[in-house]
């Protein structure tokens, strides 16, 4: 559950009544997995508490490798499928993972959550539909990365011809390399 929950954490109350526990059961749980990740030597984990929260997190001992992955900015070539996601999302946006799927004819979950961890798109509510689908839309950092003003400075789509590839959108900045 703590790795499900990402950078957020999971709230005591929370996880107590996810797993079905008291918090004095919890807490013993904690104690045992924070001791389990400190004797294994080989474990880049550690559990944190803040306030009330949980965290699982890399521990102190490997930050420097991980800033360097950060640093060297690993992420910065997109797939194919994600740059027809993220100009699909630009053109139709606020849209769905549904409609976005409907448009290329394959799941595209995988692809919209390397979006939002690199900061090129966010989720921006929900559709009043059923099931309440998230809808996604760019980011700033969008705008930013591809040196947009606004959405307004988008090319005009009827300037691509039928067979161009929705990287024409992007090459213009030359950031990114499709493969």
């Amino acid at each position: 559950m703590l790795y499900l929950a990402g950078d957020d954490g999971i709230d005591v109350h929370n996880l107590c009544e996810l797993l079905n526990i008291s918090i004095p059961e919890l807490e013993m749980l904690i104690k045992e997995l924070i001791e389990k990740y400190q004797r294994d030597a080989s474990s880049a984990l550690q559990i944190i508490q803040i306030n009330n929260i949980y965290k699982l997190t890399t521990n102190r001992e490997v930050s420097s490798i991980v800033e360097k992955y950060f640093a060297k900015d690993l992420a910065k070539n997109l797939s194919q499928s994600a740059l027809e996601i993220l100009s699909i999302i630009a053109y139709k946006q606020p849209i769905t993972r549904v409609e976005i799927d409907e448009i290329r004819g394959v799941n595209s979950s995988g692809a919209i959550q390397t979006l939002i961890w690199r900061g090129l798109v966010k989720t921006d509510g929900k559709k009043e539909a059923p099931g309440h689908p998230n809808l996604y839309r760019t980011t700033d950092y969008f705008l930013q990365y591809f040196d947009f003003k606004s959405l307004a400075d988008l090319p005009l789509i009827e300037d691509f011809e039928e067979d161009s590839t929705p990287t024409d959108l992007f090459e213009q900045n030359g950031n990114l390399d499709p493969k």
